[in-house]
């Protein structure tokens, strides 16, 4: 047994130091867990689709009013003009914490605009109603064209713009007509039909076949509860961990459900999840390592990703070689090392060790993610 423990250990310190992988440990090391998880069920379905129809505002009818005064009884038109009726806008919220369109409704109405009263009082303009969805939420017509895509915090899209405002009779008279018996309507707000689809919903995404290990692993990693049975495509719906550090940041891990291989020919969940991967800044290939010819999977994985967009493959990775409690693991871990030339993370999530060099692989691609977001803006300025 002792004799099994040292190997087990020259294995993890071959696998950190050798693969390419830094072991500079960051400034900010992930946070333990200081009271247990709640017992109860309180996991809620990802919802990353919603089709919803969405109306403005009308805009407030004019007013046809004559004005009287002490000794002048007509005095001329006074009927106001009318409000202009609310826009629907959707905005990116800047919370974190949002990473679901479960709140979207499958409609929405913008108030109307008031109308018009006499002695020249216009009705009073509608609030917009304003609609907050989270970073990466993509909007397409009924014909499916690409209509907005949202990907910062605080960015703005006017879905339907709302009615003007009539005009009162005031705004008719001339020198031929004086005192004209007309006012105009409130226009129409706009009502159109979305498909609203959620694009990025994690910094990592989890990626792997079914039965591998990955929800196993995103509750060793964060507080997040996904279902976990013992048979395949246990997982059929996203779901979102958070990893919390010491200086308070918090990065977001994506469990995806489990791809098989033609998923890009839309086989299996297919493109329903292949999706979410576009956007992730940094893939974590998960491989059950307890297998024969594991490292396949990983040239599976990397196939179909190329296949479904040209370049996805190519965004900050590593392997993640899972249930490493497992004798056959062991074994096969040598091979996949000399097979593969990126960053191999051994652990097994059942049992949760060796979680931690993981986390900070993950913060590493972080800080050096978020660098070169800063150097790019310095240059475009």
């Amino acid at each position: 047994m002792v004799a099994l423990d040292n190997i087990r250990c020259n294995l993890k310190r071959f696998v950190i130091n050798v693969r390419h992988y830094s072991t500079q440990v960051p400034t900010a090391r992930p946070l333990k867990w200081r009271k247990p998880r709640c017992t109860k069920n309180t996991v809620k379905p990802f919802v990353d689709y919603r089709k919803t129809i969405v109306q403005a505002g009308n805009g407030g009818d004019g007013s046809i009013s004559f004005l009287r005064v002490f000794a002048n009884a007509w005095a001329g038109p006074d009927g106001g003009d009318g409000g202009n009726g609310g826009h629907v806008i959707y905005e990116t919220s800047l919370e974190s914490n949002m990473r679901s369109l479960e709140h979207i409704k499958p409609m929405y109405k913008a108030k109307d605009g008031e109308n018009g009263a006499n002695k020249d009082c216009n009705g009073a303009n509608a609030d917009h109603l304003t609609i907050q969805v989270p970073v990466g939420t993509v909007f397409f017509d009924e014909n499916g064209v690409l209509v907005s895509d949202l990907k910062t915090p605080g960015d703005l899209f006017v879905a339907t713009k709302g009615g003007a405002g009539g005009k009162g009779n005031h705004y008719f008279a001339t020198n031929e007509n004086r005192a004209p018996y007309i006012a105009e309507e409130g226009g129409e707000g706009e009502k159109k039909v979305f498909h609203v689809e959620l694009r990025t919903i994690a910094f990592a995404g989890l990626v792997g076949f079914p039965n591998a290990g990955k929800s196993t692993l995103l509750r060793a990693v964060s507080r997040a509860r996904p279902r976990v049975a013992s048979y395949p495509f246990t997982t059929r719906n996203p779901h979102v961990g958070v990893i919390e550090y010491e200086d308070y940041e918090q990065l977001s891990v994506a469990d995806i459900p489990g791809l098989i291989r033609g998923a890009h020919l839309n086989r299996g969940l297919g493109y329903s999840f292949l999706k979410h991967i576009e956007r992730c800044e940094c893939l974590l290939f998960v491989i059950d390592l307890s297998l024969d010819e594991p490292w396949t999977q990983f040239t599976d994985l990397r196939y179909e990703l190329e296949q479904y967009q040209k370049g996805l493959s190519e965004l900050p990775h590593a392997i993640v070689a899972n249930k490493m409690d497992l004798h056959k693991s062991k074994e096969n871990l040598e091979q996949l090392l000399e097979r593969v030339d990126i960053p191999v993370l051994p652990v097994s999530a059942k049992y949760r060790e060796n979680v931690e060099p993981l986390l900070l692989f993950v913060r590493k691609v972080y800080d050096e993610v978020r660098l070169k977001k800063i150097a790019s803006k310095d240059v475009n300025r």
